[in-house]
């Protein structure tokens, strides 16, 4: 089982992060677009009750019919920081993730990989420490800025960071729709992240991983709220 350190407090947090950095791979294509099976992951939270709820969920990525599905419920380990979103949700999440039975060739975060402030998002956290391909699909830019893209659907932009550096693409998924925002996490080039994020959006502006998987996280959290309350 992957385990995630919990840290002490935000420096150790930051150090974690910066260890990890360094084993990011950014020179492997990935996965081939359209083939395989492709997770797609998300959390919902219960605030009140401090409980996180992580989804994980693996279509065909040829017809995104769901293969598999997995949830796990926990409490939440770490406090919310800016920056640091991966230490509240990952362990959740690596426990979605091995509950399924089969191994997905590539997994799509439901936020940000190398488009974060420390350049270290959920997507690549998540990567390193499993090993497998990921990206990061976003709904929003967060801190970054992009020229609008074409408004057909396949248009992009560079995604750019305060220093000019190309940290992802603004994508078009659905024509005169506003995009979402792609960035590597691990093993993927942006070339591929980009043709997955299309392949899975054929109807919507999310990918249908992310769709699925935000469906059934609520789900998991509703069911956790409703049991612990009876």
């Amino acid at each position: 089982m992957t385990h995630v350190k919990t840290p002490a407090d935000e420096t150790e947090a930051r150090a974690i992060q910066d260890e990890l950095r360094k084993s990011v791979v950014l020179d492997e294509p990935g996965p081939a677009p359209g083939s395989g099976l492709v997770a797609g992951v998300d959390v919902a939270y219960d605030d009140e009750r401090d409980l996180v709820a992580a989804a994980a969920v693996v279509l065909d990525a040829a017809t995104l019919e769901v293969v598999a599905e997995a949830t796990a419920v926990g409490h939440v380990s770490f406090p919310y920081v800016p920056g640091l979103l991966a230490f509240r949700e990952l362990p959740t999440v690596l426990a979605a993730l091995e509950a399924l039975p089969v191994t997905p060739g590539l997994v799509v975060c439901d936020g940000y990989g190398l488009a974060h402030p420390r350049g270290f998002g959920l997507a690549c956290h998540l990567g390193v420490v499993t090993g497998l391909p990921s990206v990061g699909v976003a709904k929003n830019p967060f801190t970054f800025t992009y020229e609008e893209p074409g408004a057909p659907r396949g248009e992009a932009s560079p995604l750019l960071a305060a220093d000019g550096s190309v940290v992802g693409r603004a994508l078009r998924t659905q024509h005169g729709v506003k995009p979402v925002y792609v960035s590597v996490g691990h093993r993927v080039s942006l070339d591929n992240a980009c043709a997955h994020t299309l392949a899975l959006s054929p109807r919507y502006r999310i990918p249908e991983t992310t769709r699925h998987a935000d469906s059934l996280c609520r789900r998991a959290l509703r069911e956790a709220v409703e049991g612990a309350a009876s």
